[in-house]
């Protein structure tokens, strides 16, 4: 009950502060369109920070036997070879790196970390929520390579009465938030699969209702 109530608390943050921002920014005439490549969507975002129960992968150049696949506790904790409880939890993926790197020269010399986020621990801020004119509004566990066809799949499409061409995707939080222009109904109904955009985890999809 508590993540329904949560859930439910974000979802309806956000609809207000797309209401607050005017029925022109919903209806997409003053928006960019989305990013189209999994790496310019990427720049696009705030950095990811790593959360409880994220599966990464660690490796270390020239020392597989320091290399490993590990789970992030819920205590936002992890140990590898060599080094024991570090804190992963609200870090970049480069910043553990850093850390990691650091804790290992006491044993390696100039070692060389690269950390990557195999698996999302799917909490909310790695969920792709979808809000409004779906036929199944919900909030999806992210997973790597997602894009917004996936997503629409995954809810059943549009009702009747969304007007796809106005929906709007929402990325990143405060100051760095911003807002793109998507054409569903080019990609749903017309299958222009050049209308399909890459989404990222905390992304939240507005489908807005169609004028009477």
């Amino acid at each position: 009950m508590t993540k329904i109530s949560d859930f439910c608390t974000k979802t309806l943050a956000v609809f207000a502060l797309v209401l607050l921002a005017g029925c022109g920014s919903v209806g997409g005439g003053n928006l960019r369109a989305a990013p189209t490549t999994a790496s310019a969507a990427a720049a696009s975002a705030p950095d990811y920070l790593i959360g409880p129960l994220d599966q990464l992968e660690v490796f270390v150049w020239r020392s597989p036997e320091l290399s490993t696949s590990v789970t992030v506790r819920p205590d936002g904790r992890i140990s590898t070879p060599l080094v024991e409880d570090m804190v992963a939890s609200g870090k970049t993926p480069s910043a553990l790196a850093n850390d990691l790197e650091g804790a290992l020269r006491e044993y390696v010399r100039a070692p060389e970390v690269t950390v990557i986020v195999s698996n999302f621990s799917s909490t909310f801020d790695q969920q792709v929520r979808v809000l409004g004119e779906a036929q199944q509004p919900v909030a999806l566990p992210y997973q790597a390579g997602m894009t917004v066809l996936d997503v629409m799949v995954s809810v059943g499409g549009l009702t009747e009465f969304a007007a796809g061409n106005r929906a709007v995707l929402i990325r990143g939080q405060g100051e760095d938030r911003q807002s793109y222009r998507l054409r569903l109904n080019d990609l749903l109904r017309k299958g222009n699969i050049a209308a399909n955009v890459p989404v990222l985890p905390g992304d939240v999809i507005l489908i807005p209702e169609s004028a009477l």
